[in-house]
């Protein structure tokens, strides 16, 4: 799937606000793709504003600074019926950071089942998230990508969807 180069400022720029939503209407995304399961189901894949949002046969999970009703603080854990999320924020210094950007904008160019969005102002401005499914449902996983002045802030997350 194609890196999206994005021509709009982030609305995100701090990973430590970002907020897990699950299950609220899907904003519109700056970037997607739809991935197809064998059983038919189809998955969306969304850039935000350096976050992002995953659609899934009615279900939805949105990583963002977002605010709703029933947003709650990204936690390092969440589980609904049928869906379980891991995240993890991560400070890196400088090589290390670019070397990720590198590495997740080279799979976003040239992997199937990958989208991303890099955002003006520093190469390593990103977000990537990458899809494939598992048994009757999905696995996802997502990185946000915040740069700073010596290094970078990554937000990984990982995602099982089953119906």
């Amino acid at each position: 799937m194609p890196l999206h180069r994005l021509r709009v400022v982030p609305a995100d720029v701090s990973g430590a606000n970002l907020r897990l939503t699950l299950n609220a209407p899907a904003p519109a995304p700056l970037a997607s793709c739809t991935l197809r399961h064998p059983d038919g189901t189809d998955l969306v894949l969304g850039v935000l504003g350096a976050s992002h949002v995953v659609s899934v046969a009615g279900f939805c999970e949105q990583v963002s600074c977002t605010e709703h009703h029933d947003g709650a603080a990204l936690p390092d854990s969440a589980s609904a019926p049928g869906y379980r999320m891991r995240s993890q924020t991560a400070a890196h210094d400088e090589s290390a950071f670019r070397g990720i950007a590198a590495d997740l904008r080279h799979r976003c160019e040239h992997e199937t089942g990958w989208l991303g969005g890099s955002f003006p102002g520093d190469e390593a401005a990103l977000t990537a998230l990458c899809a494939s499914p598992d048994g009757p449902g999905w696995h996802w996983q997502t990185w946000h990508l915040y740069p700073a002045a010596r290094g970078g802030v990554v937000v990984h997350t990982e995602s099982r969807w089953q119906p």
